[in-house]
């Protein structure tokens, strides 16, 4: 079907899309895969697809505090560019873990990522440079632009670790699929079948869409391809 994650997210982006996918997880079991519906492309178009490189967030109440008794405490913005810096081609930054009260990603980031070849960003919270962001085109997701600078109020610290979202378990390497109907996760263990089968699912809605628009009722179309 696919010989590695070029070929694989290819497929992803255009024989299919994560509604189809996350139908099939909901058939292996796997009910709270899609991240909550807040989070959203800057541009409706976009489309991510990648492997998550979780990014664990927390607030803080200054660019430094020279008191504090970790060496986070005097980094400015922590371990964010650590991360930045780390991310792989076909990789998407995934952060979470602070209030959503500044943005944690923007322009710079979105160029930066973009040279190194990731495939975008998931915020569970906001971003800024929004002009920028869409003229660079790299697929961005959040919950909507937000100026205020993430400088003294919030730092990376740790990353490519499991966080979770609202629920939703998000482990480095886990597959991110997003469009403008959602961001879902698909867990590594699961990508094999559940691509398979969304590919053979995908086929199969093709057919009912055609055998629907030449007049069959849905009740037939169900009863006959079993999907709808």
């Amino acid at each position: 079907m696919w010989k590695d994650d070029d070929e694989l997210f290819q497929l992803m982006k255009t024989k299919l899309f994560p509604a189809v996918v996350g139908d099939i997880l909901d058939t292996m079991g796997l009910l709270r895969q899609f991240l909550p519906p807040a989070i959203r492309p800057v541009e409706r178009s976009m489309v991510i697809a990648g492997r998550a490189i979780p990014v664990l967030e927390t607030n803080c109440f200054a660019r430094t505090e020279p008191e504090g008794k970790t060496p986070l405490s005097r980094q400015p913005f922590g371990l964010l560019f650590q991360a930045l810096d780390d991310l792989k081609p076909h990789e998407v930054y995934v952060a979470t873990g602070c209030a959503p009260q500044f943005a944690l990603w923007g322009g710079l980031m979105t160029t930066r990522a973009q040279h190194l070849k990731a495939a975008g960003a998931v915020l569970d919270g906001y971003s800024r440079d929004t002009n920028e962001v869409l003229e660079l085109g790299l697929p961005v997701f959040s919950l909507g632009g937000y100026s205020q600078d993430q400088g003294p109020r919030g730092k990376v610290v740790d990353y490519r670790v499991p966080v979770e979202i609202q629920g939703v378990r998000v482990r480095p390497g886990d597959i991110v699929f997003g469009d403008q109907d959602g961001v879902l996760i698909v867990p590594k263990e699961a990508e094999v079948e559940a691509f398979r089968r969304a590919l053979e699912k995908a086929s199969t809605e093709n057919a009912v869409r055609t055998a629907i628009r030449n007049g069959m009722s849905t009740v037939e179309a169900f009863e006959t391809f079993g999907v709808m």
